[in-house]
């Protein structure tokens, strides 16, 4: 019997982790046919809808780690994904052709993202996060997308890819059966991930830190790697800034604001010094406006291997899981 639970508890995680896939590209998909029907600019699309599509199974995962009692996989799911979409994703994307960040406005966002990931590490000293604080991140993140329509919303399209020619209908079938998909994916891949980690004596933060985090960001890194094979990269990068930004203000400010969200000590040690780190390392690229090449992409990638290492080992030499 043992055996057969176990067994399924893989099974979950891997059909989770499938319906996230599946899931957040049809939503995706839907989002943007539906807002070219109503005529809504392609750069709104895509700070918005791609950026919060990308980010949706976060914002799933935490509402389902937040309700069967497991915070700490909501939390280091967010900071896990944030390391991961810089670390892993930009470095994949990197290897595979380098990432320009000379786009417009690109500037602004990384500065954005800065702010908010020291502005989480500042709030996570403080062990909670309120209703009061998720209101207002959730708050600051609507000021955010209007600020983005106002600057943005008059200036023309951009292209941000290929068009995806549905009617309305039809796109808003894609989006109701993407949603219904990633609610599927979030809460097996929760149930299966937390049960096989407590099995295997490995605490939740480290299991959204590692399994949860990844999982949730293969929208992202489906994004990367698209982008790159159609020589559209740039993309890959307002699709990280954006995620990340979402990823904060949104998901975690969601979550706070339905309940309260306890933060384990053990995060301040080097999972958020990480996250902030890595957003700070990304940003001085960008504001000095070199392109991240093949070799900023290993470093990425490197840094992360190492990170991944530590998480098996080091919170327990130092007993902080």
């Amino acid at each position: 019997m043992e055996f057969i639970t176990a067994h399924i508890n893989y099974v979950l995680v891997a059909g989770g982790l499938l319906g996230l896939f599946i899931g957040g590209e049809a939503l995706i998909r839907g989002a943007v046919a539906l807002a070219e029907a109503l005529k809504v600019p392609k750069l709104v699309i895509g700070l918005t809808i791609i950026g919060f599509g990308t980010s949706m199974p976060e914002l799933l995962v935490a509402l389902q780690s937040v309700q069967q009692g497991a915070p700490d996989v909501a939390v280091g799911n967010v900071v896990g994904s944030n390391i991961a979409n810089v670390l892993l994703i930009l470095g994949v994307g990197a290897l595979l052709r380098p990432i320009a960040t000379t786009a417009r406005n690109v500037r602004r966002e990384a500065l954005i993202m800065l702010v908010v990931s020291g502005a989480l590490t500042w709030l996570a000293w403080v062990g909670v996060l309120s209703q009061r604080d998720g209101l207002i991140m959730a708050g600051a993140l609507v000021a955010y997308l209007l600020l983005v329509y106002l600057l943005e919303g008059r200036k023309g399209e951009e292209d941000i890819g290929p068009k995806v020619s549905l009617s309305p209908v039809v796109a808003l079938i894609w989006m109701i059966a993407g949603l219904a998909a990633l609610i599927a994916g979030a809460d097996g891949l929760v149930r299966g991930a937390t049960a096989i980690a407590r099995d295997f004596g490995v605490s939740d933060a480290v299991i959204g830190l590692s399994l949860v985090a990844v999982g949730t960001s293969l929208p992202e890194l489906t994004v990367t790697i698209l982008s790159s094979i159609r020589r559209q990269n740039e993309m890959a990068l307002g699709n990280v800034l954006g995620s990340n930004i979402f990823n904060i203000l949104g998901i975690l400010g969601i979550t706070a604001a339905v309940h309260p969200l306890s933060i384990a000590p053990h995060f301040l040690h080097v999972d958020l010094p990480l996250m902030l780190a890595a957003a700070a390392w990304l940003s001085v690229v960008i504001l000095r406006r070199k392109p991240i090449g093949r070799l900023a992409g290993l470093l990425f990638l490197l840094t992360y291997g190492g990170y991944m290492a530590w998480l098996v080992k080091g919170p327990a030499l130092l007993g902080l899981h």
